[in-house]
């Protein structure tokens, strides 16, 4: 009986690492790196070019029906992180956002941020704050469609994808000012 048991344990291990894993990655920005001035927001003090940057990703799980986008900085000085971008409801067909892509145009649907804008809002931490990480994921998620719309606040968007995505993957940059 033992020594079933050590095979089946065996297998199961082999067949865990051989799966693909949901990979987020992008030509703009890198993982634990600065990201550019383009990718700065414009307003609120600071003057980048306030471009989404261009995300690709791949190995989503089976059953994905759909993706969403979120940017956050968890660093951000308001005790709740700030929220850069939220966008959902894009086609499980889209693998690759290019450089400051219009999501309406996939058919998706941008909500507010805590910019008070909707769509993508670049990196602007406070002055001398310090480095920021943001975080940008890409989920999966088994439904076409998410019953919300760009007024939901980015934190209920956040909370309903944390609750029924079926995986996410993150890349997390930096940027200081």
């Amino acid at each position: 009986m033992q020594v079933i048991t050590k095979s089946v344990l065996a297998l199961s291990l082999l067949a865990v690492g051989s799966a693909h894993a949901f990979e987020l990655t992008s030509n703009d920005i890198q993982e634990g790196h600065p990201m550019a001035k383009t990718f700065e927001y414009n307003s609120w003090g600071c003057d980048g070019g306030n471009q989404s940057p261009q995300l690709m990703w791949k190995d989503a799980p089976a059953g994905t029906k759909s993706f969403a986008i979120t940017a956050y900085d968890p660093d951000a000085p308001t005790g709740s992180g700030f929220w850069h971008w939220v966008a959902f409801n894009i086609p499980a067909s889209v693998n690759e956002l290019p450089r400051s892509v219009n999501i309406e145009k996939l058919g998706g649907i941008e909500s507010r941020i805590d910019y008070g804008s909707v769509g993508f809002g670049g990196a602007c931490p406070p002055e001398a704050d310090g480095m920021h990480r943001y975080q940008f994921t890409v989920w999966a998620l088994p439904t076409d469609k998410l019953d919300l719309n760009e007024d939901t606040p980015a934190a209920v968007v956040g909370f309903t994808l944390n609750s029924m995505a079926l995986d996410r993957a993150k890349l997390t940059t930096t940027y200081t000012r």
